[in-house]
């Protein structure tokens, strides 16, 4: 149809970081960030860094910044903390952080989720942008949220042989201005 695989292409492997917001979770029982790692890991993409946060702003723009800052990562996704209680401040410490703000993520994830829980989609405030050249995605908590987002999104855009368009072919284009490129093969 509209959207295919282009075989002529090679594969090539994204390096992503996995940052679990959560008072409670650690490491063992961290669903979400496990089902996002065992998922980028299949797909043949990097397991770059994998951490868990608290529910609490500068924490987390801590470690978005940092990896945003590190060549190794070109792609960030956060599980947690997108509700409306008061703990949930992921969107309030990514969202002011974005150069550039992708409203589209948010859209397309809603109507996925719709498709499977109905109207409570509207409970999360998914989000997603770019900081400098590093993509970053705003996730729910749940382990069906970050299956749907990685599934009917992001494993297709970060695909560099999805047509008729991948985010892995704009991202030298997101790095010109950083000349990490120069950096990277010098």
């Amino acid at each position: 149809m509209g959207h295919h695989s282009d075989d002529d292409r090679p594969f090539l492997p994204v390096g992503f970081a996995v940052l679990t917001v959560s008072d409670t979770r650690t490491l063992a029982d961290d669903k979400s960030g496990q089902t996002l790692t065992e998922r980028i890991e299949k797909a043949g993409h990097r397991l770059a860094a994998r951490e868990i946060v608290t529910d609490e702003v500068e924490a987390i723009r801590a470690v978005v910044r940092r990896w945003a800052d590190d060549p190794a990562i070109d792609a960030v996704l956060t599980t947690g903390g997108t509700g409306f209680t008061g703990r949930d401040v992921t969107p309030e410490a990514l969202e002011p952080l974005f150069d550039k703000r992708m409203d589209g993520f948010s859209q397309v994830f809603h109507r996925i989720s719709y498709d499977k829980i109905g109207t409570s989609t509207i409970q999360s405030r998914a989000t997603a942008g770019t900081i400098g050249a590093t993509f970053v995605f705003g996730l729910p908590g749940s382990p069906g949220a970050c299956r749907d987002a990685w599934d009917h999104i992001l494993e297709q855009q970060f695909d560099y042989r999805r047509r008729p368009c991948n985010f892995v072919e704009i991202m030298p284009r997101l790095d010109e201005h950083l000349k990490r490129g120069a950096a990277r093969s010098g």
